[in-house]
């Protein structure tokens, strides 16, 4: 199969930025497809990046974002509703059209982001959302070749996970936490977008889905922790009880950003680590969270942050 260009919906965020920088690095010619062009600003100086502007939402939209592109990545996930924007839609819907509107336009590659715990009958309706669109991708145009990632909890320099309770530790001193001993198995960014990249011209991927988490097992305590105390704010981290987690999420998701909702707490019910080890088919091996996250939560580590990401060829 050979794919010279490739389309990313949902390019302009967290995880697109690296897949986009780790393309065009790759070969690529890139296209960004964004509904604001400002939030694309910082892709603009890759040299092989096209940035669009376009609501991938919208039939015409869509069309004009896929049209002469070879492959496709979805990388659009929310973790609340906002909006007009439903898990349906976003995670259920949008996949589906892609590969309906993709093999139109001579689409011939389709690589989807899911997310570990991904299932039709799992306890939130993230999960069950993201279980339906994995359905939607496997049951598309037989003439596309899919394959799904199903990421853990993604940490890296723009994330909204360690910077977000290493912020709340610098203006409180105490963090009050729901689901403390729900587990999670962390990635890394960079290791996320070298797998999409990889796997784009791959046949042993095609048809496949692969569950991609980093070599450590944590609790969510363990996560707050290190990243308050990495970060140089090192805070008492108070567990809340069922009730009182359940009335600060409620609170939570009434507020703007909705940091944490009900549906989060349902979701971390269930644990978000691997069975089994990193996919063979990679030929590496994911980089461990206290080798990569200080040099961006410490500041004064930025510089060598920066060089560990040129080491690591990212």
């Amino acid at each position: 199969m050979d794919i010279e260009t490739l389309c990313i919906v949902g390019g302009s965020g967290f995880v697109g930025r690296s897949v986009a920088e780790q393309a065009c690095a790759a070969g690529y010619r890139v296209r960004v497809v964004t509904r604001s062009r400002l939030r694309a600003r910082h892709l603009t100086v890759l040299p092989t990046l096209e940035v669009m502007v376009a609501d991938v939402n919208d039939e015409a939209g869509l069309a004009r974002s896929l049209d002469g592109m070879d492959a496709v990545i979805n990388l659009v996930g929310i973790l609340a509703p906002r909006g007009r924007t439903t898990f349906k839609s976003a995670h259920v819907d949008l996949p589906r059209r892609i590969g309906a509107t993709g093999l139109k336009r001579g689409v011939q590659r389709f690589l989807h982001m899911s997310a570990l715990g991904a299932s039709t009958t799992g306890p939130s309706e993230y999960q069950r959302s993201k279980g339906d669109g994995e359905q939607a991708v496997k049951t598309g145009p037989s003439e596309i070749a899919w394959t799904i990632l199903r990421p853990s909890v993604i940490f890296g320099e723009h994330d909204s996970f360690l910077n977000m309770f290493a912020s709340l530790a610098r203006i409180s001193p105490f963090i009050p936490l729901a689901c403390a001993q729900a587990r999670f198995q962390p990635i890394w960014v960079d290791d996320v977008a070298r797998c999409f990249v990889d796997a784009l011209r791959d046949p042993r991927t095609f048809r496949q889905a692969y569950d991609l988490c980093g070599p450590r097992v944590y609790t969510l305590e363990q996560l707050v922790r290190f990243a308050a105390t990495t970060s140089g704010h090192p805070r008492r981290i108070l567990r809340l009880p069922q009730a009182a987690a359940q009335a600060q999420a409620f609170t939570f998701e009434h507020l703007p950003g909705k940091i944490l909702t009900r549906d989060n707490l349902r979701s971390m019910t269930v644990d978000n680590v691997c069975q089994g080890p990193f996919p063979a088919v990679f030929g590496f091996r994911p980089s461990a969270m206290e080798a990569v996250a200080p040099e961006y939560l410490a500041s004064h580590l930025r510089a060598r942050y920066d060089q560990y990401r040129h080491n690591a060829g990212r």
